[in-house]
């Protein structure tokens, strides 16, 4: 982006102040002089304090900082939605709704109900309902547009204020004032310039003052927005990696687990299995050789394993009969 010179300035007339009738005292150190009635800027501070706001709203956009566009006057309506688009920043081109700053909470609650409009509006739904009820909540939406419509995609407070013709402005002045936000402003001759953070003296009646101003800063915040989104995009795939990544790691935590399960389980029914399925058969060294003891040398001596000499039989009554005989007459 070409900086804006001195000479950009002469040709926009940004120079041209109000009638020397008109003008605000604290604007004295802003002005070189007078011709023929008339306030003449001094274009070498303007210049100075363009410069600073564009680095100042340039830094501030770079790091996702959101800057309210705010100009209901036709001469720079016009520019401030085109520049405003472009930096997909909030703007106000046509009524300031008081409280949008001091009782965000409301107006965020209307925010919210124009999102439901407009999202029954687009799927159809406002048509089947009955006549007077749609045309009910046709105009409902219009009004909400009209108020709130360039700043539907407004979230919190923003983080700064730019502000064309402080005298048509000033219930936003007030309310960005009361919340201490950072006011940039276009102040002409006839403007209080205390208290505004970066005042940027020049005509703020012209068209081609106000849309050279608006367009200089517009460029700076939307270079500085395209360099946001560019990092944002840039951290939204790293963190997507991060995830994949993890989620891979995960997944083989899990796979490795589970094959580790099923060897476990497969381990222990193969022991379970082993013992009952099939007896053991003894080995050749389960039962100790037996080994027969040497026999004794005596003549009556009976080994350990020989068996029993049979008991003799008893003599029948024929053969035992004399005898006994003879041994009751020998007791006789």
């Amino acid at each position: 982006m070409s900086k804006v010179g001195v000479q950009d300035l002469l040709e926009a007339g940004v120079h041209f102040g109000h009638q020397t009738s008109r003008w605000n005292p604290n604007m004295r150190r802003f002005l070189a002089g007078e011709i023929d009635g008339v306030h003449i800027i001094d274009l070498l501070q303007t210049e100075e304090r363009l410069e600073e706001a564009r680095a100042f709203t340039s830094e501030l956009a770079a790091g996702g900082g959101k800057i309210l566009f705010v100009g209901t006057k036709k001469q720079a309506a016009g520019a401030i939605e085109e520049w405003a688009t472009r930096a997909s920043m909030p703007y106000v081109s046509r009524r300031w709704l008081p409280g949008l700053l001091t009782n965000f909470n409301i107006a965020s609650a209307r925010i919210k109900r124009l999102h439901e409009l407009t999202e029954q509006s687009e799927t159809g739904q406002l048509e089947l309902l009955p006549t007077k009820e749609r045309m009910n909540l046709e105009a409902e939406k219009a009004k909400l547009e009209f108020s709130l419509g360039g700043v539907r995609d407004m979230k919190k407070v923003p983080d700064a204020v730019f502000i064309v013709d402080l005298n048509n402005e000033e219930i936003a002045l007030r309310e960005a004032m009361r919340l201490r936000v950072p006011v940039i402003a276009l102040i002409d001759s006839n403007c209080d310039p205390n208290g505004i953070t970066l005042p940027i003296p020049g005509n703020d009646d012209a068209i081609r003052s106000c849309q050279l101003v608006i367009s200089t800063l517009g460029e700076a915040i939307t270079e500085g927005s395209d360099a946001w989104k560019a990092v944002e995009e840039k951290r939204r795939l790293e963190e997507e990696e991060r995830l994949r990544r993890e989620e891979e790691e995960r997944l083989k935590r899990e796979e490795e687990e589970k094959a580790r399960k099923e060897a476990e389980e497969a381990s222990g029914e193969k022991a379970e299995e082993g013992p009952a399925g099939s007896a053991p058969t003894p080995g050749p060294t389960d039962e100790p050789v037996k080994v027969p003891e040497p026999i004794p040398d005596h003549p009556q001596a009976v080994a350990p394993d020989a068996e029993p000499p049979a008991p003799e039989a008893e003599a029948s009554p024929e053969e035992s009969g004399p005898a006994e005989g003879v041994e009751e007459e020998a007791k006789s």
